[in-house]
């Protein structure tokens, strides 16, 4: 959705990447008076390098073509950060009462996968029975199942993952401090003149150079520069472990002497850490490129279809029994509470933490618009015709 909506994030693949130090001159120059705070560097070979640009306590993203170090833009918020808050703690105020409702309906999700396999008789059976010609509530509910069926192992993926997930945020058994270590720190500090901003100061070529004659085959990916005296230059990157993601594989250099202070190698991870690689990959389906990421989107949408066919057929099936309009009980504040809670939450982090233009703003409001008017649509006006016919 960035490279589609946004054309500064753009980048056409050629055979070799710019060297780094250009692209970091290119930014001091651009901005003179910021700071680096992380870099990140995509997977996929069309897209820019993502910069976070820390100036007067405000963060930016800005992109920097890898390919020829022209700094192309910068955005308040990308659509990727937009929508990784929404589904990571919903933009409730609170991110941690809000991460832990949304890993809780990790194990909602797994309960309902057992107990529809459980109800539904010799579902293995109806693989590919969809009624039709039997009105359209018979339609619904065939295809509601069909799509059930089809969607289970991905069901039981994305409940496991979210299980995971909430482990590790737990600190369960100790899990979130082994898989989330406390990074090194750099005892003998050198004092160098103008190196107040040491993301500036860093040689970037030279440390991927390290990091390749440490991790045999890693390409590196993203970077966080030293942000204080006492911190390294971090860098990740693949190698030719598959299915783990970058973090697998990562370096502490030490930003002054250039030591290697610690290494982590993907191949030699224990079972733990390597659950803990291979959870991102198999939750968001990038582990296998675009061809993955269109699997995972497709049914990770049947499994959004599940939940609105659900609503739609229990809505039809009490409005056919009871032939009145569908009504907003108690159930209904409490729901449009809480949406509005979020809402709230949503427009204070961007105008307070992203500074998001009032264009970016604009294009999310319309979007919601256009949400809760299909919702509407759906739910209330076709159903309470439907009913009164």
């Amino acid at each position: 959705m960035d490279w589609l909506f946004n054309p500064a994030s753009r980048a056409n693949p050629k055979t070799e990447f710019i060297s780094r130090n250009t692209i970091v001159k290119n930014f001091q120059e651009k901005y003179p008076n910021a700071a680096i705070g992380y870099w990140m560097r995509p997977d996929e070979p069309y897209l820019c390098d993502i910069i976070y640009k820390n100036e007067n306590d405000i963060r930016t993203y800005v992109y920097a073509n890898p390919y020829t170090g022209e700094i192309q833009g910068e955005t308040a918020i990308t659509f990727q950060r937009f929508f990784r808050d929404l589904h990571y703690y919903l933009f409730i105020p609170f991110e941690q009462i809000g991460n832990y409702i949304v890993l809780f309906f990790g194990f909602l999700l797994l309960i309902s996968l057992i107990t529809a396999l459980f109800f539904y008789k010799k579902w293995w059976r109806k693989l590919f029975e969809l009624k039709l010609n039997k009105g359209p509530l018979v339609f619904f509910r065939s295809t509601h199942r069909l799509i059930g069926l089809w969607s289970v192992p991905f069901s039981l993926l994305f409940s496991i993952t979210g299980i995971w997930y909430f482990i590790e945020r737990a600190n369960i058994a100790g899990v979130g401090e082994e898989v989330n270590p406390s990074p090194p720190l750099v005892d003998n500090i050198v004092t160098k003149t103008n190196s107040t901003n040491l993301s500036y100061s860093v040689d970037y070529d030279k440390a991927v150079d390290i990091a390749k004659s440490n991790i045999p085959g890693i390409e590196v990916g993203d970077i966080l520069p030293p942000q204080s005296p006492s911190s390294n230059i971090y860098l990740t990157g693949k190698s030719d472990m598959p299915l783990v993601r970058q973090r697998a594989n990562r370096l502490y250099i030490n930003p002054y002497t250039y030591e290697v202070i610690k290494v982590q190698k993907a191949e030699e991870m224990d079972t733990v850490m390597w659950l803990n690689d291979i959870a991102d990959p198999l939750h968001f389906g990038y582990w296998g490129g675009l061809i993955t990421k269109i699997i995972w989107f497709v049914l990770g949408m049947g499994i959004s279809f599940l939940i609105l066919s659900g609503i739609w057929i229990t809505l039809k099936r009490k409005a056919a029994k009871s032939k009145k309009d569908v009504v907003m009980g108690w159930w209904g504040y409490l729901n449009w509470g809480i949406f509005l809670l979020i809402m709230s939450g949503m427009y204070a982090m961007l105008i307070e933490q992203y500074k998001a233009s009032p264009n970016s703003i604009l294009i999310i409001s319309v979007g919601w618009i256009i949400f809760l008017a299909l919702t509407y649509y759906i739910f209330v006006f076709r159903m309470n015709r439907a009913v009164t016919k």
